[in-house]
């Protein structure tokens, strides 16, 4: 948004004048943040329901407007903080949108808006369109003994654990963990791919690192899906497929239809993470 950086604008324009306008602008702009929040405050000052008495009207109108003060307050308090922030994502966007077209899914889509059988979905198709035959095995419902998805290629086998942990870092306990369901599984530690939207202590990349995991997280898989973003070709006529849904279920049809009835049937939780490996970067 551009109200914060404009505000700050506004502002500093403002100032620029002699110091009795100055001031008489700073206060108009200072009353269009202050204002917003004391309107509701204002709207309750009739009493709306009969048998409340006079007392109890004045305490919760206080508080109320002891509230919006507060919020008011903290508006002005953050507002450079606000305007630099609004001000740095606006650069970047047009950095990213004009010049080097690079990182564009890190403020497209967030990946952190992702439920956890979305983010499963992602991860298998990002491995799917690598070449990997993905079977889906994570469940939302109950245990799924540490596999999300078992990969297959040309003989060889991968076992992935996703956690789709945005604030608490995977730690060496989660790690050893899952280096006994490879052990489980009778797989190497080497079969075993571990991916996380957050970040991993020292202590887990270490413990990795010895027992020969693969660990991926936020940044890296946003990596790899700009790799394999691309348009889903029609298997019939190879026109780029459009994303739709029923009431049930996700697809992928040829936007031919109906001359032409192509189309590959989705998980039915795939919900936005589709979009993230359909829609041009």
């Amino acid at each position: 948004t551009l109200s914060a950086p404009s505000v700050v604008l506004a502002l500093i324009a403002g100032w620029a004048m002699p110091l009795e306008d100055a001031a008489v602008w700073t206060g108009f702009i200072l009353s269009t943040i202050v204002l917003p929040p004391l309107i509701p405050v204002m709207a309750e000052i009739a009493p709306r329901r009969p048998g409340v008495t006079l007392r109890s009207h004045v305490c919760a109108l206080g508080a109320e407007l002891r509230l919006a003060l507060i919020q008011s307050g903290l508006m002005i308090v953050f507002l450079a903080h606000q305007a630099w922030l609004m001000g740095d994502a606006i650069l970047r966007t047009l950095v990213r949108l004009s010049v080097t077209r690079r990182h564009l899914l890190e403020w497209t889509s967030d990946l952190r808006l992702l439920e956890a059988a979305e983010f499963e979905w992602l991860v298998g198709e990002v491995f799917r369109r690598e070449g990997w035959a993905v079977q889906e095995t994570g469940r939302q419902d109950g245990p799924d003994g540490n596999v999300d998805l078992r990969l297959s290629r040309d003989g060889e086998q991968r076992i992935v654990q996703c956690k789709r942990w945005t604030s608490w870092q995977v730690g060496a306990t989660e790690i050893r963990e899952f280096a006994g369901t490879l052990t489980r599984e009778q797989l190497p530690a080497s079969a075993g791919v571990f991916v996380t939207l957050s970040r991993y202590t020292d202590q887990a990349r270490d413990e990795a690192r010895t027992l020969g995991l693969a660990l991926l997280e936020g940044r890296d898989l946003i990596g790899r899906i700009e790799k394999v973003r691309r348009s889903e070709p029609c298997p019939k006529c190879d026109s780029p497929m459009l994303v739709d849904r029923s009431a049930r279920r996700w697809w992928l049809r040829c936007p031919r239809y109906p001359s032409c009835d192509g189309k590959r049937d989705l998980s039915p939780d795939v919900a936005r993470a589709v979009e993230l490996l359909t829609q041009e970067g």
